[in-house]
């Protein structure tokens, strides 16, 4: 039998198959060590944020101070030379610093300009609607703040205060005096509450309003107020737990809107005239005019028929102002008994046309109800056939659509006491139960689940959020998310003092306006190649989530970035969120229009491609000329 020597091929083997596997062991080891020890580092990582943003030139004056636990280290992230993407903006404006405009822009309103509106037909109001500038027209430069602008009140003092530097505006505290709409006080506005049809004020008008419908128990909780004043109603309903969207044109009462948005209460720039109103079918419990002044019988009803569209079945549409009660004020209102009386058998009619109810109406109070069901108004059209039901497939279709003289279709139900559409939870429950909507399966690819893991996403998300900016501490007062999705963002912030516009992007693949309302919400549609229906300086944080990666290959993002701030107050926040490509040109441009930003990582670590770029608008603001000091 043959001796196996040492040297043997056999043993050899052996041997080198043992050093090849502790050496793969080896190398295996290390490499997990390795990636233990960096996920403990960038987990573990204090940074203290106001060291972070001084490294982008920030101060404690334009940049919240707060100590956050974050995955990033405290360095600027660079990923300039390691990215790049195609990105539709201006060169020119990415590599200089953008000017101010002319201190006569301050006020710029661009698709509600009134030297442009006068252009456009003048029949039903239309030259009041939105006219955006053509590309040519647009303007390549920041909308001035006034020289003396200072910070707003903190809610809730700003619901009764205003700085006149702010909005140097004397034209209502004249021309409404008796009216109680709003007081000069030496350098500032007190609003009283009062308005044309509530001489002892807006909260004492509710409670009257309360006592004939139920405004306490969280079953109404979205409304619209058209033709607002300074918004006075809604900004009493607020306390009551009720959002009102309040909107008025941009007309012979200067800047009332923008008296509502520095107030911190929820307003647009609109109006009723040929044109739907930018909110979805089914949207608002409750709707208000008060002395509004709109021709609500006129043009076939068209204007009454429009707000049904917009009102949940159920909902209830309060009227104030002439014509009720012309008996007893139709010398004041300097028209004839007949006038008056005619107008309002007007109004009952059309009303009665559209199925509504009439609740009750007592001494300066009218109020009527839209049905839960169309089963016994389509009983009624064999005899009352006009207006008829609408055969249009899509109600919620508002941007740029014409109004309609007929009736919006409701949801089929299987019986008379059936709410169309489903029935949605009393405020607070409201906030986060599962809309009609989504129950129903009528938003494609929306399910329930898919909406609670939503909120629990946007939940985290604001906790993040907190450990970046002064959330809780009463600096941001109205903000905007520019596109809102379900409404996970405003749902997670109902603990804040805060209200939220939410924005849907008028050509998103899915409309989820209709979701946000019936969750209790209140928000717009808005194509952003296009400015918003609102006055410079009207909101304190804005949350840009992907809404550049929607946009980038349909228009100038340089345009879409001058809108955000000329929306923006100085020293406000904007939060995006997208992918590092978007974000990384984002600040290019920004860092020419006098904004401070600092890259964050997701809440999630890291390693997610999906990054947080956190801007503040720096102070700064517009100055005088001598013409407007000697007109002053």
């Amino acid at each position: 039998m043959a001796k196996e020597y040492s040297t043997s091929p056999k043993h050899h083997h052996l041997e080198s198959r043992r050093k090849r596997l502790t050496l793969i062991l080896g190398i295996s080891g290390l490499c997990i060590l390795s990636y233990l020890f960096g996920a403990w580092q960038g987990s573990t990582t204090s940074i203290n944020q106001s060291e972070a943003y001084s490294k982008v030139g920030c101060n404690d004056q334009t940049f919240p101070s707060t100590n956050v636990q974050s995955s990033s280290p405290a360095r600027s992230l660079d990923f300039e030379s390691h990215h790049g993407v195609d990105f539709n903006y201006t060169m020119e404006t990415a590599a200089k610093t953008i000017s101010p405009c002319d201190m006569s822009f301050s006020e710029y309103t661009p698709c509600q300009d009134p030297t442009r509106g006068r252009k456009f037909d003048r029949s039903m109001l239309k030259y009041r609607e939105r006219h955006c500038p053509t590309k040519e027209e647009l303007l390549v430069c920041m909308i001035p703040a006034p020289p003396k602008y200072k910070t707003p009140f903190k809610w809730p003092q700003s619901r009764d205060y205003a700085w006149y530097d702010n909005i140097p505006h004397r034209e209502l505290s004249i021309e409404k005096a008796v009216q109680n709409w709003i007081q000069v006080e030496g350098n500032r506005f007190r609003f009283p509450g009062g308005g044309t049809m509530f001489p002892r004020g807006a909260d004492a008008y509710i409670d009257d309003i309360n006592e004939l419908i139920p405004l306490t128990t969280g079953k109404i909780r979205t409304a619209i107020d058209t033709g607002c004043g300074v918004a006075s109603w809604g900004a009493y309903l607020l306390k009551r737990d009720i959002l009102a969207m309040s909107f008025a044109p941009r007309d012979t009462h200067e800047a009332q809107v923008q008296f509502a948005l520095e107030r911190g209460v929820p307003a647009m720039i609109g109006i009723m005239a040929s044109q739907r109103l930018p909110y979805p079918a089914r949207a608002f419990d409750m709707a208000h005019c008060s002395r509004c002044l709109i021709p609500w019988a006129k043009n076939d009803g068209l204007y009454l028929i429009e707000l049904d569209r917009i009102l949940r079945p159920g909902g209830y549409w309060i009227l104030s102002g002439p014509p009720i009660r012309w008996k007893k004020y139709w010398k004041g209102w300097e028209r004839t008994q007949e006038d008056l009386k005619q107008e309002q058998d007007s109004i009952e009619d059309v009303a009665r046309r559209l199925c509504w109810n009439k609740v009750i109406e007592k001494d300066d109070l009218s109020i009527w109800q839209k049905p839960l069901n169309h089963m016994q108004c389509i009983q009624n059209k064999k005899v009352m056939k006009t207006p008829h039901i609408c055969k249009s497939d899509n109600p919620d279709v508002a941007w740029y659509t014409n109004m309609e003289t007929c009736i919006t279709p409701l949801p089929d139900v299987s019986s008379n006491d059936k709410v169309a559409g489903g029935t949605v939870e009393n405020w607070p429950n409201r906030a986060f139960a599962v809309p009609p909507r989504i129950s129903s399966g009528t938003i494609p690819g929306i399910t329930a689940e898919k909406f609670e893991e939503d909120n629990k996403l946007w939940k985290d998300r604001i906790s993040y959020y907190k450990k970046m900016i002064p959330l809780a501490q009463g600096r941001y007062r109205n903000i905007m998310d520019m596109n809102a999705n379900l409404g996970g963002f405003a749902a997670a912030m109902v603990s804040f003092p805060v209200w939220v516009m939410n924005v849907i992007p008028a050509n998103s693949d899915h409309d989820t306006l209709g979701v946000i309302y019936e969750r209790g919400f209140i928000g717009t549609y808005q194509d952003w190649c296009e400015a918003f229906s609102t006055y410079p300086r009207t909101y304190d944080l804005i949350h840009a989530y992907g809404i550049f990666s929607i946009y980038q290959d349909r228009c100038d993002v340089t345009y879409i970035l001058l809108e955000m701030d000329r929306i923006l107050r100085p020293e406000g926040t904007v939060i995006f969120r997208d992918t590092v490509e978007v974000l990384v040109k984002i600040q290019s441009i920004t860092d020419g229009m006098r904004w401070r930003s600092q890259f964050m990582d997701h809440e999630s670590g890291p390693y997610n491609p999906e990054k947080i770029l956190v801007a503040v608008k720096t102070y700064w603001t517009g100055e005088t000329n001598q013409q407007q000091e000697k007109q002053a």
